[in-house]
């Protein structure tokens, strides 16, 4: 199918597009990858009568370390995070999540500030940044404010976002000392969102004992949630196969779960547990 009719900008700097953004207001949208504006469009889901393509903009592309965190432009690609030499020695979850997400053409088009402020519930960039205590940086003419990503992503393809903001920067955390983390999901074989997808961090302290965790689970909820019960069970125990196994068997406990087309909650809830598991044991071998 053929998209509406729309008048196209595409401005050359930040000052500039938020300047579109507050002429046309709900009659504009953003452009930035358009690996999901574009098919919604296409299926006449959307009707923006302006579209403000952000490529042309400079400073929203690019991975850097500043502090304690690694700060990604909002319109870095996902090809470019996974190719990304400081992601993966950095923060390696990030690098191998990005290479997970669609297909070449995705990655190489699909931006990670696009991916989360369309908050679907089974996409991957949610979970990972979730687990790594991440942040977006919203700026509007009204200044700049900094979300972290549990009160970004309200629920399915519902974000924080206000009319006339932009995702600049996206931020995780890098943590000190000892630690490790890994993302593993289950695929969907068409679109290759995920049926399930958990993101799993650990921080190991001098006494062998895991100091933090956190687990974070896509695809099975309305949105990418923690799980508390997983969490709680890893923190003050020894790194080894019998805690990781106790907190993988919990981390359905206490989360919401969905049921659609791929399966049942319950199917979802078992899915979470053994994925759970597999992220959680290559987490913990990174931090030993």
């Amino acid at each position: 199918m053929y998209p509406p009719p729309f008048d196209y900008h595409a401005p050359s700097s930040i000052g500039d597009a938020l300047a579109l953004l507050s002429q046309h207001g709900d009659d504009a949208k953003v452009l930035s990858g358009g690996m999901s504006l574009i098919p919604l469009l296409k299926f006449r889901l959307a009707y923006p009568a302006h579209l403000v393509d952000l490529r042309k903009v400079p400073g929203l592309v690019g991975v850097w370390e500043a502090g304690h965190t690694l700060q990604i432009g909002g319109m870095t690609t996902h090809h470019a995070v996974a190719t990304s030499a400081l992601a993966k020695a950095k923060a390696p979850m990030l690098a191998e999540a990005a290479a997970l997400i669609g297909d070449a053409q995705v990655r190489n088009r699909g931006t990670i500030g696009g991916s989360l402020a369309h908050a679907d519930p089974s996409a991957d960039w949610p979970a990972v940044t979730l687990a790594l205590d991440g942040s977006v940086v919203l700026v509007s003419q009204k200044g700049e404010r900094t979300l972290s990503i549990g009160q970004f992503i309200v629920g399915p393809l519902t974000s924080a976002l206000e009319p006339g903001e932009l995702v600049t920067q996206v931020r995780v955390q890098l943590p000190q000392g000892k630690s490790g983390s890994a993302y593993e999901k289950l695929p969907h074989p068409a679109s290759r969102f995920a049926i399930v997808g958990v993101a799993a961090s650990l921080s190991v302290g001098a006494d062998g004992k895991i100091s933090s965790a956190r687990v974070a689970i896509t695809g099975v909820g309305p949105k990418p949630q923690r799980s508390a019960k997983a969490e709680a069970a890893l923190v003050g125990q020894a790194i080894g196969a019998a805690a990781l196994e106790k907190a993988a068997g919990l981390a359905a406990d206490g989360i919401e779960l969905r049921e659609d087309l791929t399966g049942s909650a319950d199917y979802h809830a078992q899915l979470a547990r053994v994925t759970a598991g597999k992220a959680l044991a290559r987490a913990a071998a990174r931090a030993a």
